[in-house]
């Protein structure tokens, strides 16, 4: 559901996190005008007209922030829509969500960014930033207008669902990046060893007669662009981490003092290869779900802080895509509304608090894009989520948001969920109504 107008708050009794601040205790919050303007105890609201939200017993947090979604708008709004997409954020808890550059036409000029930032200003209901992709088209030919898209407002570069391939050419984007104080988002793979496959090479593969990906497609490019950054000093991040020996090049690297950062997506800690086994399509993602010692790694990551950041790659698709031969289906899947969960699940099994989930939802973004948002700080734009961690609930098709369908974790049995969003004071999901 969508509230017209900012209405003055008050969201009381709730447990408040907010990593920014270090701040873990019950509070109450007051928003006036779009803005936080007081956090404390008891406040009151004798003769005002507030509303008041009731949060006991649940915990209220900045709003969440995915930095890797696929907004599909231009060029593919069968799949998805700015306007589809920010709902399906918002029911998943989100208040901001950063585009990927792989739309049609490719986001690599200023024209583009200020298509996808107006549309979003009339039509979404949470904040959208963009990223810019790092060669014109992705074709890797010449580089993009790096510093037109920078000044248009893009938060990094990447070349999403590729790897730089040329030594120099990323040598010399990331030169010109590192002026602009934005990261490299990197999707670590040398095609060379990737080629046709489309799983994790292994076991599992060879049982199914699958072409595989091996991990080493991934760790290779991720060393080369861990190289790179320390050659140029740019801000390196690489997304959507899937195999063990990535996480320990990242934490080699850090142990460095190169600034690396990095993120895992849920479905990357929460599936493993056996899931190909029925040869379902909405488990064919790039990075392939890998084996138990992948997954494994990757909790230890983000427990440890070797992964800074939870981001959904959701990549939404076509029925008519999806529903084919495994071999000839597209990589991706939807995961804006089960990333909270899934990664709630962590902290039923104890792998990880909700100050560490907050934090890889809120805080780390932020820092890693720097961006404006993920903090309940007073005078902050009042961006909030409200969760229940222990409500549970069946993930049903029905209650998809998103344009696209291709979600593995339909009929899933799961606990926790975000049960209010707020984008700038405005109620912008409530599920008791939506």
């Amino acid at each position: 559901m969508e509230e017209k107008g900012k209405v003055d708050l008050l969201i009381k009794g709730g447990r408040v996190i907010d990593p920014s601040q270090g701040l873990d205790g019950k509070r109450d919050i007051l928003v006036s005008g779009g803005k936080i303007r007081e956090i404390g105890d008891k406040i009151s609201t004798k003769g005002k007209d507030i509303t008041v939200i009731d949060a006991s017993g649940l915990i209220v947090s900045p709003g969440l922030i995915d930095m890797h979604t696929h907004l599909r708008e231009p060029g593919r709004e069968d799949e998805e829509t700015i306007e589809t997409a920010s709902h399906a954020a918002a029911a998943g808890g989100f208040t901001s969500i950063v585009a990927m550059p792989n739309t049609d036409p490719v986001n690599d000029n200023g024209a583009i960014t200020d298509f996808i930032h107006n549309e979003a200003k009339k039509r979404a209901i949470v904040n959208v930033f963009c990223t810019g992709s790092i060669t014109k088209g992705m074709k890797q030919e010449q580089l993009s207008e790096l510093g037109e898209l920078a000044h248009a407002g893009c938060v990094g570069f990447t070349e999403d669902g590729y790897s730089v391939k040329d030594s120099d050419m990323m040598r010399r984007a990331m030169e010109y990046i590192k002026m602009f104080d934005l990261p490299v988002i990197s999707h670590c793979e040398d095609k060379s060893l990737s080629r046709n496959g489309v799983m994790h090479e292994g076991f599992i593969s060879t049982e199914l007669g699958l072409a595989g990906i091996p991990r080493e497609s991934e760790e290779i490019m991720a060393a080369h662009d861990i190289i790179l950054s320390k050659m140029t000093g740019v801000k390196l991040h690489i997304t959507h981490v899937s195999s063990a020996g990535t996480v320990e090049l990242i934490k080699n690297a850090k142990k460095k003092g190169l600034t690396v950062t990095a993120d895992a997506t849920p479905h990357h800690f929460s599936l493993t290869d056996e899931s190909v086994r029925g040869y379902d399509s909405n488990f064919k993602v790039n990075p392939p779900l890998r084996e138990k010692s992948d997954v494994k790694a990757i909790i230890k990551g983000l427990k440890d802080g070797t992964i800074d950041a939870i981001a959904t790659d959701h990549a939404p698709h076509h029925l008519a895509e999806k529903d084919v031969e495994f071999n000839l289906a597209p990589f991706g899947l939807i995961g804006l509304q089960t990333a909270l969960p899934l990664a709630l699940k962590l902290y039923h099994s104890g792998e990880l608090t909700l100050n560490d989930i907050i934090r890889l939802l809120t805080k780390a973004p932020r820092e890693i894009l720097n961006l404006k948002k993920g903090s309940l700080a007073q005078g902050s734009d009042a961006d909030i989520t409200i969760i229940n961690p222990d409500l549970k609930f069946r993930f049903e098709e029905k209650d998809i948001k998103s344009l696209s369908r291709n979600s593995p974790f339909i009929g899933w049995d799961l606990k926790g969920k975000a049960v209010t969003t707020i984008v700038s004071g405005k109620i912008v999901y409530n599920s008791a109504k939506c």
